[in-house]
């Protein structure tokens, strides 16, 4: 019986990723949304002196 290293053989760079990359634009571009509502939610309450 062959074993899995024996079927499939990696090859440095052939992988699709371009929708990896697209799911990483999309986790960055929230992670700064979030961050930029964060600091003016934060920059209110100072404001606000609450």
């Amino acid at each position: 019986m062959a074993t899995h290293h024996e079927i499939t053989e990696h090859k440095h760079g052939s992988m699709d990723i371009t929708e990896q990359k697209r799911t990483f634009v999309g986790f960055i571009r929230l992670s700064v949304w979030v961050t930029v509502l964060s600091i003016l939610v934060l920059i209110f309450l100072a404001l606000a002196n609450s």
